[in-house]
């Protein structure tokens, strides 16, 4: 099974690391692996911001550039949701958006989904709490996938915050044009994560675990913020 890896721009530009784990699980997995060097964004925060015409032309060179790609593989729900629920609506004219929607996975779902690899062999003896990050829970409908995931992780313990589905305040520019909300909105989160005793807590979205990282090390706080694919890398 051939599969084009879609790393995002979070991935690509601050956490090159989740990429990496990201492709060794799959790679473990028995698929064969290639990257699409001249990929970029998906489009999403100029689409999120009422840029529709510099989104399209985002969106129409994300069809150009993976058109023949047999399955498109990306750590991040968020992107994935742009890809397979907008590019259709912002290229109408395009055959090829909605075929390539239907073959873009966020990296949890293409595990279980696609390839039913359930247990993939990983061993994090930690105690962990997971977030549901908004465009996973929300457009994609991911909530137990990457739990079952958790479940199969050796020495690995899952513990529930209180607030699983909260959103963490981050929301992409949200954040940015809104500081005060999406702060508060992190600090509620974080006391949820706090609260329930882990050592890290785990996501299938960057954007997430970037912002709720960044207010537990100004609240003092050592947990960690660790992505599915590098715990299922873990050894």
């Amino acid at each position: 099974m051939r599969v084009s890896l879609f790393v995002t721009c979070l991935v690509d530009q601050l956490f090159p690391r989740v990429g990496l784990a990201m492709a060794e699980v799959l790679e473990r997995a028995g698929c064969e692996l290639e990257f699409r060097e001249a990929q970029t964004c998906c489009g999403q925060p100029a689409f999120n911001s009422g840029f529709l015409a510099e989104a399209r032309e985002v969106a129409s060179h994300f069809v150009e550039v993976f058109a023949d790609a047999e399955y498109i593989v990306a750590p991040s729900g968020s992107c994935a949701a742009m890809v397979g629920h907008h590019y259709a609506r912002l290229l109408p004219g395009d055959s090829r958006a909605a075929a390539i929607a239907a073959r873009t996975y966020e990296f949890s779902t293409f595990l279980l989904d696609v390839l039913g690899a359930e247990d993939c062999g990983a061993r994090f003896p930690a105690t962990v709490t997971y977030h549901d990050s908004c465009h996973a829970l929300r457009e994609l409908r991911i909530q137990d996938g990457p739990r079952r995931l958790l479940g199969k992780v050796r020495e690995l313990k899952l513990t529930e915050m209180d607030t699983p589905a909260e959103c963490c305040g981050f929301g992409g520019t949200f954040s940015v044009k809104f500081p005060e909300i999406s702060g508060s909105m992190v600090r509620s989160k974080v006391d949820s994560i706090l609260a329930s005793g882990a050592d890290a807590v785990v996501s299938t979205d960057v954007s997430c675990l970037m912002h709720i990282e960044g207010a537990m090390r100004r609240g003092g706080h050592p947990m960690r913020a660790v992505h599915l694919a590098e715990v299922l890398a873990s050894r």
